[in-house]
């Protein structure tokens, strides 16, 4: 059986717009199940998923992820439910909370409640992709004039996957969502914590088959140690600048002398500190980097831990490369 993976698109920053489309019509003629394209305080995601839309025919297209804070339930059913429509019914809804740094500085909204307005907003866009009226009454949205979308969606359901990582949020997302996108949870507590949420999915009375895990990742790259200060640039970002979710998240996961270390070299030192604190057992935990050999080896790890879509990368190949590349892990 041939396994899922997916491909991300970070388009903050310096950006070639039409390398993004090379790069994505690659991975599609490859075989590259899906491209999430992310969001944070730069570009919005839904321009380029329009445009990913129009120049693809086969692979999914999904957000990840958009915060459902900063835009209405409704709106984000306007947002999805035209882009399924243009593509043909590829959308997935990727969702997730962001950090209360975000929201509060820079969207200006208070981050709460954050578990009532996850399954709400899910409740809500459900409700409009199935053309229902819009009669809700919940503990954040009141609406109470029968609503519906000015046009036919393309599907009655498009699917959610959340990125969420603490236990109550998880267990709404095996309540509500299609899918689940973790942060911050090393290989080595995989299969647990899969586990674990696949047993709040059986406990909401679903099927656990039809459920997707998005987590970790690989990638395969011609420059190791380049690609590596990338990762850990990451990895050190959110942990010191990015509240204390992911800090909190890792520290729960047995890197609690890591991400103190981290935060204390970029409190004292600044980024460059707070890089060169990542060691490379925490980022090879998080997100490997090798040869494809090596990263199919990884990719059978995270099978085996109950992982079923899975993140990969190419860095420093040619098109030609990088399409022999995905089609060799995809077997």
């Amino acid at each position: 059986m041939t396994r899922r993976v997916c491909i991300g698109v970070n388009w903050q920053g310096e950006f070639d717009r039409e390398r993004v489309f090379e790069r994505v019509k690659i991975a599609e003629d490859a075989g590259v199940d899906s491209v999430f394209v992310a969001e944070a305080w730069g570009r919005d995601a839904f321009t380029l998923l329009t445009q990913l839309a129009e120049r693809t025919t086969r692979i999914k297209l999904g957000t990840g992820i958009v915060n459902y804070y900063s835009r209405s339930p409704a709106a984000l059913a306007q947002h999805f439910g035209t882009l399924d429509e243009l593509s043909e019914g590829r959308m997935i809804i990727g969702l997730g909370a962001s950090s209360a740094n975000v929201i509060e500085h820079f969207h200006g909204i208070p981050f709460n409640p954050p578990l009532a307005r996850m399954r709400e907003v899910v409740q809500i866009i459900n409700m409009l992709m199935a053309n229902q009226p819009l009669e809700f009454k919940g503990k954040v949205f009141h609406m109470e004039r029968g609503f519906t979308l000015r046009f036919r969606p393309v599907r009655e359901h498009i699917p959610v996957y959340i990125a969420s990582f603490r236990p109550a949020a998880t267990k709404v997302v095996a309540q509500v969502a299609d899918g689940w996108m973790p942060t911050m949870v090393p290989i080595q507590r995989a299969k647990q914590e899969t586990d674990k949420f696949l047993g709040y999915v059986r406990d909401a009375g679903r099927d656990p088959s039809q459920m997707t895990v998005r987590f970790l990742g690989v990638t395969v790259a011609k420059d190791r140690e380049r690609a590596l200060q990338a990762a850990k640039a990451g990895t050190a970002f959110y942990i010191a600048r990015m509240g204390d979710f992911y800090y909190q998240q890792l520290s729960d996961m047995g890197f609690a002398d890591e991400a103190n270390a981290i935060r204390r070299a970029w409190k004292e030192g600044g980024s460059g500190a707070g890089i060169a604190a990542v060691s490379d057992e925490l980022s090879d935990s998080l997100g490997f980097i090798g040869d494809v050999d090596q990263c199919r080896d990884r990719l059978a790890e995270e099978e085996a831990a109950g992982i079923n879509l899975h993140n990969v990368g190419v860095a420093g190949y040619s098109d030609v490369e990088e399409g022999r590349i995905y089609e060799q892990l995809l077997k």
